[in-house]
């Protein structure tokens, strides 16, 4: 084992395709998601990150978002088995968020679902074991399907300037990308799969790549290509996910918290004509309603670090906790904190004020906000 950026690394902890040109970059921290390297900071602070995502191009190491591969006669019984969205009208080419839930409704993960074929699907998970969970439905089931992690690795090209980088690799084509849909697109000799997704409101792409072994190559191609558009290292930036409401699975919402919880209804299809895991429970929830719900919140007081803790919310002047900030930084967008995080019912009123408590000390006034932040 070797000490590297605060990490004791070993075989359990994969690096990816990328991870030597992320550290040749300059990587200064690394997370772990998957059981796989997850660059989390490079040598400019979140806000010089933040700043330079909004106007310019960035390229992720996203490794750690693995695939579960689907495959065979009944991968579609499964895939509408395991979610509350109905994937029944959903195309060949075709991306979609699709919330898994267990049978009390709670979240499992919440991937993108990809149609590669009919009958062949990947999802594209965050930090928990689907792979392991579809396998053994599957089984007691009796389906006829594969699962598999197959030998993908997403790499992901962020902000505003992603496309105008990525055409000069692969023409006008990836232009005609619609959002949450993917196409093939040749990389030297092989077909891969580029998606129009991403994990930033500035949008981007996100390349599959199937052959491991090319993973430097594109890397630098797409380097090139970028220098003229400014282009630099990135990561998931936490002030553009919490301003965009984008929830992170582990922090914002576990398997105890469901979908209606968690302002998902756009995405499910609680009363879809195909059972599913926990459909009971969630029909009983859309019945009698919700008695907490994910909000954003923007509060004064001194810049934030990153959450690494939750912070208690208060009723203002009463001392009553109403729920926790799970995920926040300094927002140069409004000069203020912000974060996001599970609020009581009887306090999602939009500008409500509220108590954030910063630390053992200190507390702050807030105003509870909708999601997203912003638009």
């Amino acid at each position: 084992m070797i000490q590297q950026n605060g990490l004791n690394l070993s075989r359990r902890i994969r690096r990816t395709p990328y991870t030597s040109n992320v550290e040749n970059h300059g990587v200064t921290g690394f997370s772990v998601v998957n059981h796989t390297l997850l660059p989390k900071s490079f040598q400019n602070t979140v806000e010089e990150d933040y700043l330079h995502l909004q106007e310019n191009v960035q390229i992720w190491d996203v490794g750690c978002q693995r695939q579960v591969e689907i495959k065979g006669k009944d991968a579609t019984k499964l895939i509408e088995l395991i979610t509350p969205r109905s994937v029944e009208n959903m195309n060949i080419g075709k991306c979609l968020y699709v919330p898994l839930t267990d049978t009390n409704g709670g979240i499992i993960n919440d991937p993108i679902l990809t149609k590669i074929a009919e009958e062949h699907y990947y999802l594209s998970v965050a930090d928990s074991d689907v792979l392991l969970w579809a396998r053994g439905l599957s089984i007691g089931y009796k389906l006829n399907v594969r699962i598999r992690e197959p030998d993908v690795w997403p790499l992901a090209v962020q902000g505003p300037k992603a496309n105008l980088v990525l055409s000069k690799i692969f023409g006008d084509k990836i232009n005609s990308l619609k959002k949450f849909n993917f196409d093939w697109f040749p990389i030297e000799g092989t077909k891969q799969i580029i998606a129009r997704t991403g994990y930033s409101r500035n949008g981007g792409f996100e390349i599959y790549l199937s052959r491991p072994e090319l993973g430097d190559s594109l890397w630098k191609k797409i380097w090139k290509a970028g220098e003229s558009h400014n282009i630099r290292p990135g990561c998931p930036n936490i002030i553009d996910r919490v301003e965009a409401g984008l929830l992170s699975y582990g922090n914002e919402m576990t398997v105890e918290n469901t979908p209606l919880e968690c302002n998902m209804e756009k995405f499910i299809d609680i009363e879809k004509e195909h059972d599913y895991i926990g459909k009971k429970a969630l029909l009983r929830q859309k019945k009698y309603g919700v008695r907490r719900r994910i909000k954003g919140v923007i509060f004064g007081g001194p810049k934030i670090p990153t959450i690494t803790r939750p912070l208690q919310l208060f009723d203002t002047g009463k001392g009553k906790i109403i729920g926790q900030l799970t995920s926040g930084a300094y927002s140069p967008r409004f000069k203020k904190n912000i974060g996001v995080g599970m609020i009581d019912i009887g306090y999602w009123e939009e500008d409500k004020e509220i108590e954030v408590k910063v630390d053992e000390t200190k507390v702050c006034q807030g105003l509870i906000k909708n999601l997203p932040l912003v638009g």
